[in-house]
């Protein structure tokens, strides 16, 4: 696949994924459609220096939209919920 840093495309931020980091040390992240598992692993714990537990994915459709006449649809993407191992958190998300 790719470099890590063409993996992971950034983080989904809502109440629920707030919810998941508080609860259960889960982060939501954005990630490239076709990586899998194993990929999003390496490159989290290689790019944050965390141990990842579990990672589970989501692939999303992205919705129709319109402008007038033209239709058209946003891309597709994929969501990726990483667990951490307890105590780890990753640095430039404590914040949010």
């Amino acid at each position: 696949m790719k470099a890590n840093h063409h993996i992971i495309k950034g983080a989904v931020i809502t109440e629920k994924t707030h919810g998941l980091k508080e609860a259960a040390n889960q982060v939501t992240l954005r990630v490239a459609v076709k990586a899998n598992k194993v990929e999003i692993r390496k490159a989290v714990e290689e790019v944050f220096k965390v141990k990842v537990l579990a990672v589970n994915t989501v692939r999303l459709k992205g919705k129709a939209k319109r402008l007038g006449r033209t239709e058209g649809t946003r891309p597709d993407w994929k969501k990726a919920i990483v667990t951490l191992a307890p105590g780890e958190k990753l640095k430039g998300f404590e914040g949010i």
